[in-house]
């Protein structure tokens, strides 16, 4: 147990890290992944098992790290500046919880468009193993 914090610093053998370590890497992958716009961490990041049951995702992309790139580029070009901000996450056995709200301008129609979600990922091994999705579509920004 960490004193300063209260929390237990046990790695968990499913993950090989513990739970706050578990945080700070979903953490780590959403700000490269799409804040800094590094596909190439998708490469690190996920396993080569990767599968992604998100239901914003499209039928056809390659299962593995490809398909999370393939997924998230054609996003990036669309709304270039876009920019995820994690509002909450919880850690428990070998998944991490994530509410998140995005932000971007539309690169077409120059609109500021936003929307939420709700992201459940399973880590195995120090990799992202698994993805569960459900995210609102992109609407225009409230003021």
């Amino acid at each position: 147990m960490n004193s300063a914090t209260g929390t237990s610093e046990v790695k968990n053998p499913k993950t090989g890290m513990s739970q706050a370590e578990m945080k700070e890497f979903i953490r780590n992958h959403f700000e490269e992944f799409v804040n800094r716009k590094n596909l190439r961490i998708g490469e690190v990041n996920f396993a080569s098992g990767f599968v992604d049951h998100g239901a914003d995702v499209p039928p056809g992309l390659p299962p593995g790290p490809a398909g999370a790139i393939e997924y998230l580029g054609p996003a990036l070009k669309k709304v270039p500046d876009l920019k995820v901000t994690i509002e909450d996450m919880i850690a428990e056995d070998d998944k991490v919880v994530v509410r998140n709200h995005w932000t971007g301008t539309d690169a077409a129609t120059k609109q500021r468009v936003e929307f939420s979600g709700i992201v459940i990922w399973r880590i195995a091994n120090r990799q992202i193993l698994e993805r569960w999705a459900h995210l609102e579509r992109p609407h225009a920004a409230r003021v």
